[in-house]
């Protein structure tokens, strides 16, 4: 029988806990970390984590996965990193200061796009990451392997994965992560305030007021870290969106419908044209990607992909048993195979690719 693979989640709230959940109902052996005894010991009892230790006392491991506030997890990553991980990750909605503060090639930054409006260890979910987008940002000196093996982990609990540079990953959650919480927060702020001089306000909040303002709901407790390390990003679109609601805000008082129409129909037809689901197997295309094999080979792939918009649904390292070379496969839709082929070509690789049949 084949010994269960080994990891040690630092942090089992929400996303740690999910995590945890997971992995074990993937079949791995799962050890919790956590500040707080009594959450850790609810950890142990209720099944989320398999054992619980200290990080002081950890020793080896399949994979570490650091689910703590940005502000501490490079000290953190480090550490699982000299206890003797082999690979190890984190999960930090802030990409770029972590991946600046541990080089090792063992280490893949990360960031899924999930959550919750329940708080810590009582909402987490084995599911939670289904159907969602997990980012990976390697660093310059991150191993393939490493990087494979938290592709691989993200996949198995459900998620997309996707590699963006960690500094374009700061920007772009600024954009739809970070900017959008601090504006349901204010607005809510409004409405709770407008609320005291007219009691029937609240009561009136129609479903898309709901739907707005529900992320303010969620932990206040990890934003100021978040601003802290992402505040150039943060804002720079806090700018922007004050510029926009300026415009909004004229043309409305300039009573110019027209202007007005156009803004919102732009949303409208940009809102429908979100990314969605994924391709029946008939729509998919297996590619080829002849590589040496050398670090960073599948990171600059996986990385191209999310530029030009490409999902990977599936990806193996087949290493070359005569000299240094390997093959990447990559399994990705069938109408997105010549524009990948063609960007992969235009970096220098000579990839092959065959549809699969039904």
């Amino acid at each position: 029988m084949t010994e269960a693979k080994r990891a040690v989640v630092v942090g089992v709230g929400l996303i740690g806990g999910s995590i945890a959940l997971g992995l074990r109902k993937a079949g791995w052996h799962v050890t919790g970390i956590d500040h707080d005894a009594d959450r850790l010991a609810i950890a142990v009892s209720s099944g989320v984590v398999d054992a619980a230790t200290s990080i002081e006392e950890v020793s080896g491991g399949d994979l570490g996965v650091v689910a703590i506030p940005v502000g501490t997890a490079a000290d953190a990553v480090q550490k699982l990193l000299d206890a003797g991980l082999n690979v190890v990750t984190d999960v930090g909605s802030v990409k770029a200061p972590i991946a600046a503060a541990v080089d090792d090639p063992r280490f893949v930054p990360g960031h899924p796009m999930a959550g919750s409006e329940q708080d810590g260890l009582e909402g987490a979910s084995a599911d939670m990451f289904s159907g969602a987008s997990w980012v990976l940002s390697p660093t310059p000196s991150t191993d393939d392997t490493a990087f494979a093996t938290v592709r691989e982990m993200a996949v198995t609990l459900g998620a997309h994965a996707i590699a963006i540079p960690a500094e374009r990953h700061d920007m772009l959650v600024a954009v739809v992560s970070h900017v959008p919480h601090l504006t349901a927060a204010t607005l809510m702020s409004l409405a709770d305030g407008r609320a005291i001089e007219h009691r029937a306000l609240l009561r009136l909040a129609a479903g898309g007021f709901r739907d707005m303002t529900r992320i303010a709901a969620g932990h206040p407790a990890i934003w100021p870290d978040i601003c802290a390390e992402n505040a150039d990003a943060i804002v720079d679109v806090l700018d922007e969106l004050q510029m926009e609601l300026g415009r909004v805000r004229d043309t409305i008082a300039g009573r110019d419908r027209t202007d007005l129409l156009q803004r919102l129909e732009a949303a409208r037809i940009a809102r429908r044209n979100l990314p969605t689901t994924v391709s029946a197997p008939d729509q998919m295309t297996e590619m080829r990607v002849p590589v040496l094999d050398r670090q960073g080979e599948i990171a600059a792939i996986a990385a191209l992909a999310a530029d030009l918009d490409v999902n990977i649904y599936d990806l193996e390292i087949a290493h070359s048993t005569e000299g240094p070379r390997g093959v990447v496969v990559l399994l990705i839709e069938t109408a997105m195979g010549e524009r990948f082929q063609g960007g992969l070509m235009a970096l220098g690789y000579r990839p092959s690719s065959q549809a699969l049949e039904a």
